[in-house]
């Protein structure tokens, strides 16, 4: 079985290198490349074809919750988990086709093997 290929997605840099270093530290997982807006999240998923996308739900130009709902809208099969500072229930993330939302606090390797084998395409 190949690594589970993914795209982070956050506009601040700390927070993409905290995300990229526990997907690097969780065994299976590769990071394949990262972006800061929703507009390059969109070109970054139809150029490297990730598996994966990590999504800030807050970021500039297209939020995430948009960028999201276009990324699972091609049905391509990439999974899309949602991250943010905020509480679960202060983000409106119902219908965008996001698998799960994860607050940032809690992300980690645990987290990240457990969201992904209960959203992962079948044979993934």
């Amino acid at each position: 079985m190949s690594d589970v290929r993914v795209l982070v997605v956050d506009d601040q840099e700390p927070y993409r290198r905290a995300m990229s270093a526990v997907v690097e530290a969780t065994e299976g997982f590769e990071v394949v490349g990262s972006a800061t807006s929703g507009e390059e999240s969109l070109t970054a998923t139809a150029t490297l074809l990730p598996d994966l996308v990590l999504m800030d739900v807050h970021l500039p130009g297209i939020d995430g919750i948009e960028a999201t709902r276009r990324i699972t809208a091609d049905e391509s099969g990439t999974v899309v988990f949602l991250l943010s500072t905020y509480d679960e229930d202060e983000v409106d993330a119902a219908g965008c086709g996001a698998a799960t939302y994860i607050p940032k606090a809690a992300f980690g390797p645990d987290r990240l093997v457990t969201a992904w084998q209960e959203a992962a395409p079948p044979g993934s």
